[in-house]
């Protein structure tokens, strides 16, 4: 079967997802080809790339895929489907709200063209972040609601994307649930450092993230008690968060290391803290788990899924005043941190395998179903959709 993963930005734990399935499917004998948004590579997503380029049988296409809608996505399509026809997709998997847009508008145009080609969808957030208040929130959950005939398949990587998906744009007629997984090789301990700064972010410097809050978190922290963060990772608000860390009279407390692997990171801080204001299933909270490196984390998107039943204590996202307590607690009882990090990574050795991912995804796609159109009747009064 030939698959083209679509997405925008290969960075990040979307870019983590796609590589893990890509590679697992080309592990299986399936041809894979990987599209991507040729304005967003770093120097660090440009060796990752280089690393797939061999099970890339079907090729690797770098296209026009701003963030924003623009008029070069024209050109982005049809460079896609050109792609997809020359290697008879049989699916186009979209990540990520523009990638998902692209891989569908392309599946229909090679459908028209007589191919039996499938598209399928996983949100990885993007569209979900937005609610119908703001123009451009009404404008990307009314671009879901039309693309959502064109999808064979909606695979949601946590129950809460599932959940937002059906409120705010409607139940996917065929979807499923499909946790992201590990390998056995990230379930080897990580040991911090001898110099390790007292608390860890890792992950996109944007506000969505709530870096903002965290570093807010900690100079409350350090009215009292001197505490150190580090910060690992690039983004679009990066100097901004640099500017308030100084501001705030943290020069030398709070340092920021630039991107690297996640289990590279996790020895340069004792406790990793999430604190974003929201969240899918986010890679991080698993990698960390799986290292056995303590967590503090916000109480948004799927990260309840990953701690259940587990003596993790999760945080109401955007307040520094209760993520400063919840630090300071874990100052003052670091041998209780450990022993939630230790049942947390039995947790996820049980629940988040990296082979059950791909095989459940995989599996999917192979599934026939009768019932394979936009929504699910009756959850939009009057409205019917056929898949074409």
């Amino acid at each position: 079967m030939n698959i083209i993963h679509v997405l925008r930005a290969p960075i990040g734990g979307l870019f983590r997802h796609v590589v893990d399935v890509a590679s697992a499917q080309a592990e299986l004998g399936h041809g894979i080809g990987i599209v991507y948004d040729r304005a967003t590579v770093t120097p660090a997503a440009l060796e990752r790339l280089a690393g797939l380029a061999p099970m890339a049988r079907l090729g690797m296409l770098s296209v026009d895929m701003s963030r924003e809608i623009s008029f070069r996505d024209l050109t982005g399509y049809l460079e896609i489907t050109r792609f997809a026809k020359r290697n008879k997709a049989a699916v186009l998997h979209g990540h990520g709200a523009k990638g998902g847009a692209f891989a569908r508008l392309a599946a229909r145009a090679c459908r028209r063209s007589g191919l039996k080609t499938d598209a399928y969808y996983t949100p990885h957030g993007g569209s979900l972040h937005y609610d119908r208040s703001s123009l451009k929130g009404r404008v990307f959950l009314a671009l879901e609601e039309r693309l959502l005939p064109l999808t064979r398949g909606v695979i949601f990587e946590s129950a809460y994307s599932a959940r937002m998906f059906a409120e705010k744009i409607g139940r996917p007629a065929r979807f499923t649930v499909v946790h992201n997984g590990l390998s056995p090789a990230e379930f080897v301990p990580v040991t911090p450092r001898p110099d390790a700064a007292d608390f860890l972010f890792v992950g996109e410097l944007r506000r969505l993230k709530g870096v903002d809050v965290l570093i807010e978190a900690v100079a409350l922290l350090n009215r009292s008690r001197r505490t150190r963060l580090a910060i690992v990772g690039e983004g679009p608000d990066g100097c901004e968060f640099e500017e308030l860390a100084s501001r705030l009279g943290l020069d030398g407390l709070v340092r920021f290391h630039g991107t690297m692997p996640a289990r590279e990171a996790f020895a340069l801080g004792r406790t990793l803290v999430v604190p974003s204001r929201a969240e899918s299933l986010p890679y991080i909270v698993l990698e960390a788990a799986a290292a056995g490196i303590p967590l503090i984390a916000a109480d948004v998107g799927g990260i309840p899924e990953i701690v259940a039943q587990t003596p993790v204590r999760l945080v109401a996202p955007g307040d520094a005043e209760a993520l400063a307590t919840s630090l300071a607690a874990a100052l003052d009882d670091t041998q209780s941190q450990l022993a939630a990090a230790g049942e947390l990574k039995r947790k996820v050795a049980d629940r988040f395998s990296l082979r059950r991912m791909c095989d459940e995804i995989t599996e999917f796609y192979q599934t026939r179903a009768p019932q394979r159109y936009g929504l699910e009747k009756g959850r939009r009064e009057g409205m019917s959709h056929e898949y074409r």
